[in-house]
Parts: C-alpha cells; structure tokens; sequence
C-alpha cells in the first residue's frame, strides 16, 4: 500500500519551493523505503530548484539525508550484510552496480552505472517527481534503491549522520580520496563553506602540518581555523597565489583544493601548487564557464590535476569509517550542524545558505 507523505517539491524554474503531498509506493524488487529523520540543506538542491541540473520538473528535493528503513522490497537480502526493517541508515547517490567496467577494474567509486529506485514517487494527482540525485529526502518517506543505504551506529545523531550523504564526503575525501594528503603535507583549501571545511577537517585529521584556508569573507575564515586551519588568507585584501607561497617556502601547497568551482579559483589553484603538486575540483562548474591555461605550464609543472566526484567515496567503506571517527570525538561532524528547521523552512534556508550565514541548515522530521 503507499503512503501519501509530506515533502517539497520544486514545480518550476527558480519559483519558490512548495510543501505538497507526496505520494510513496511500496517497494519493488531491489528497493527500500526509508523515514527520513533528517535531511541536510545543499547547494545541490537550489541548482535543481534553479534549473542548473535538468528541466525534469517537477523536482522532489533533498539529498543529505539519514533515516530508518521502513520497508524493504523482494530480493533485498536481509541479516548482517543486508537490510532490514529498522536499520538506521545515510542515503548515498551513488550506488554501486558491481558489474560496469570501473567497477571491474576495482574502482567502484567511478561507478558508470548507479542504481536508483525504479518506481516513480509522485504527487497527490499522479504526476511523477524527479527525485534530487536519485533520492529526495525534503520528505517524512522516501523510496530508493537498497544500494543507496549505507547502515550506520544509530548512536550518531540524525541530523549529522545525514551530512555524511553528500557536502562532508565531498570535501573530506577530496582531500584524503582524491588528494591524497597525508602526513606533513600543506595543503590549501579555497572556499570556505560545508565543503571547503570538510576538506580541512579531512586534511588535518590526515596529518596535514600546513592548512591554509582561502575565502573572501574574514567569519568563514574564523570557521575554517575551527576545523584545522592554521593559518587564513582573505583573497579579497591579497593575493591568494603569493600568500600560499609564502606560507610554504616560497614554493606553494602539496595538495590545493578548489571547493568554488569558478575559472579564477581554478587557476589560482593551479599556481598555487609547489611543483608536482596536485589541484583538487571539488567545487561545481555551471555549464557556460571555460579556463585557458598555457599548455607549457600545465606540462611544465607536472604533477595531477584532478576532478573529484562525491570525494570519490565508497559509501560502504567511508560513511561507516566517519561515523565511527565522530563518535570517537576525532571528526567534528556535528559542528557542521548551523541550525535544524522545519519542512516549510527550506526555502528560507535556501536564502540564508546563499548569504553565507550557516554552514548547514539541517531539515528534521
């Protein structure tokens, strides 16, 4: 039987978000439905909302999302491996299918072929809804496939727990996944947002001696010290290249991390690096933005420039791995928790995240 649920949905480009009925179905075959218990606010929504993603209206919303499995579909296995009614779990957006040719060659993080739910959840009149990246948790159920959920110690509260399914695993593993950091590294983080600070936390918790946190605003600065920055360069009173080199030698970072995603940003990041060094993008580009570099430099200083998708993470691996270190007090997830609201406050929250007054607003159902 389904069950009509509450949630929000994006009807069209850049018009204000709605809390609607949504109508859930049972699961089908190799599918789970999960209560939401909490659902992280991100960038990735307002693109949707936005038309940035696709014109595949109407959206349901959120992604960031922890919860309990409600009900599993035939040929899900059960027990200790498998699911069962009541695990706790983090929804993931990629999941694995085992079989695609990077998951053969034994890097399932590049996954070409992840699986979603195949039913559609839809609106009280029968119109399908796009769920955001295969998952929209902006509701009290969702339905997904099993593969999406990653079981975690229920001791972590929801409303971290949930961060883990997207901005925390985007930033901290392109610092450690992606880039690598590891013992005595510098490393320099621009962008100071959910991201950006997760990458800092990810780099200190590596063994980074060096991190050096690049924004335009002096109060995210002060954020980013909090997770492991050590020393700050506010790009608007100088010139962030210069101040990376001065910071490390006159040479510039081992490890610099563009969580922006703009072509200024990106190249700042590329003279930012010592020789042989490695950029990390883990910010978004929009489609229309292009980058010129001379070609002589990209061969002339060597070295990796790098994409990283979703921090290159292992859902099964990384977010039982971060769970456990925050439960431990080594991993500061719950200071990325700005404020916890409600389903009708998202699109406020959507305001307040543009204005870069929070790190993340967290919906709690």
């Amino acid at each position: 039987m389904s069950h009509t649920v509450t949630g929000v949905v994006a009807r069209s480009e850049g018009a204000p978000v709605e809390v609607v009925d949504v109508v859930v179905p049972d699961p089908g075959p190799g599918e789970v439905v999960v209560d939401v218990a909490a659902c992280g606010v991100c960038h990735t929504d307002v693109h949707y909302r936005d038309g940035g993603i696709s014109q595949d209206y109407p959206f349901l919303l959120g992604h960031e999302a922890a919860g309990v499995v409600s009900a599993t579909g035939p040929g899900v296995p059960g027990g200790p491996d498998g699911l069962e009614v009541g695990d706790s779990v983090v929804l993931n957006w990629r999941a694995v299918c085992g079989r695609c040719r990077a998951c053969r060659r034994g890097r399932p993080w590049y996954c070409f072929d992840t699986h979603n739910a195949s039913q559609p959840m839809t609106l009280a009149d029968g119109t399908p809804l796009s769920p955001a990246l295969g998952i929209g948790a902006f509701a009290e159920k969702t339905l997904v496939h099993a593969g999406q959920c990653t079981k975690v110690d229920p001791q972590l509260p929801a409303a971290a727990a949930g961060l883990l399914g997207c901005g925390i695993m985007a930033g901290f593993g392109a610092a450690v996944n992606t880039g690598g950091v590891t013992r005595g590294d510098s490393v320099a983080v621009l962008g100071c947002g959910g991201v950006g600070d997760a990458a800092i936390a990810g780099a200190r918790l590596a063994g980074a001696t060096t991190i050096i946190a690049v924004d335009v605003e002096d109060r995210k600065l002060e954020t980013a010290r909090r997770f492991g920055a050590t020393h700050v360069v506010n790009s608007r009173q100088a010139d962030p290249v210069e101040a990376i080199r001065a910071l490390t030698g006159g040479h510039g970072a081992d490890v610099v991390i563009d969580a922006v995603g703009r072509p200024e940003t990106y190249s700042q990041a590329f003279y930012a690096r010592d020789l042989a060094g490695t950029v990390v993008l883990v910010g978004v580009p929009t489609p229309q933005m292009r980058i010129e570099l001379p070609l002589l430099d990209v061969f002339g200083r060597g070295g990796a420039l790098k994409s990283s998708w979703y921090g290159d993470c292992l859902p099964e691996r990384d977010f039982p791995m971060l769970a456990a270190l925050a439960l431990q007090g080594r991993f500061p997830l719950q200071d990325f928790v700005s404020e916890t609201i409600g389903l009708d406050a998202v699109e406020g929250a959507f305001a307040a995240m543009a204005r870069g007054d929070v790190l993340r607003s967290v919906v709690v159902l």
